[in-house]
């Protein structure tokens, strides 16, 4: 019968053989959620850290379980609605003006490097512009005074113009359709005008307050690969962890994988590996060690 040293020694080489299980909570947030609120949230999209693609995850974040946020360096917006059809997120500034309050703004721009661009079909109105603006340079034509006109003229006629200090009605020479095509946003003080708008869809043209007033993003939909698709197809969601966020499928029932949720319970990641492996050796010398001392007896 083995003695007690024996035992314990068995005992430490069978917990080394043990591969460790790990949790979609140990790599992964465990608030992966498909929606926030009202909103479906998928691949690219998450609804916190973890969740989604990296590169999406510094921009996009639910709070409090029903609110989807937009950050930028120049601040934080709430995402309205997202078009996976057509790659496309509408977020609102709350310090944008509309035709039924209009107030002084901030600015609004996108950073470079994210994988957002500003549709072209979306609007920039700059509002209670000076004179002196460069938009107004007629060297740079920055201003759309073609259909551009009727805007201004559409957004003056609002009562809201009273917020900027402007009379219903007033005259449109403080007003640009701006037509910038860099694509990442404006820059208020700099352009020397009081306030913003953005409209994305007009509809009954006539009538400024049927327009929809918000900022139309362009996402990049290259993130969405193979492996990803699989995932949601085995009714997981796409995720990431470890130190190089490596690509994790999220499974429902709190595991996760790097392949899909068929049959899986866990999956290691190639450190994870490592580590079994290394375990793995040193646990059968000793193993082969143990019985030889034992037979000898």
């Amino acid at each position: 019968m083995p003695s007690s040293s024996e035992t314990l020694l068995l005992s430490t080489i069978l917990l080394l053989l043990t591969p460790p299980i790990h949790t979609a909570s140990s790599i992964i947030n465990k608030t992966c959620g498909d929606t926030c609120g009202t909103i479906p949230v998928k691949f690219p999209f998450g609804t916190g850290f973890g969740c989604g693609h990296p590169d999406f995850t510094r921009y996009i974040k639910c709070t409090n379980l029903d609110t989807l946020l937009f950050t930028t360096g120049t601040g934080i917006y709430t995402i309205s609605s997202i078009d996976y059809t057509s790659n496309t997120i509408t977020v609102v500034d709350p310090l944008m003006s509309t035709c039924s309050s209009m107030q002084n703004s901030g600015s609004f721009s996108l950073d470079k490097a994210s994988p957002f661009t500003i549709r072209e079909e979306n609007i920039f109105v700059l509002l209670g512009c000076s004179t002196t603006s460069p938009v107004f340079d007629s060297s740079q034509d920055l201003c759309d005074t073609g259909s551009g006109s009727r805007v201004c003229r559409g957004l003056y006629s609002c009562k809201g113009v009273s917020g900027i200090g402007l009379q219903q009605n007033a005259p449109i020479s403080t007003c640009c359709v701006y037509d910038d095509d860099s694509g990442y946003g404006l820059d208020l003080p700099k352009l020397q005008c009081s306030s913003y708008t953005s409209v994305y869809e007009f509809g009954d043209e006539g009538d400024p307050m049927k327009w929809k007033f918000g900022i139309s993003l362009q996402y990049n939909d290259s993130y969405n690969t193979k492996p990803c698709k699989d995932c949601e197809a085995s009714g997981g969601l796409c995720g990431f962890g470890g130190l190089d966020q490596s690509f994790a499928c999220i499974c429902r029932s709190g595991m996760n994988t790097t392949t899909n949720c068929f049959g899986q319970g866990y999956a290691w990641s190639g450190s994870l590996e490592l580590k079994v492996q290394i375990k793995t050796i040193i646990g059968g010398i000793l193993l082969s060690w143990v019985f030889l001392f034992l037979k000898r007896r």
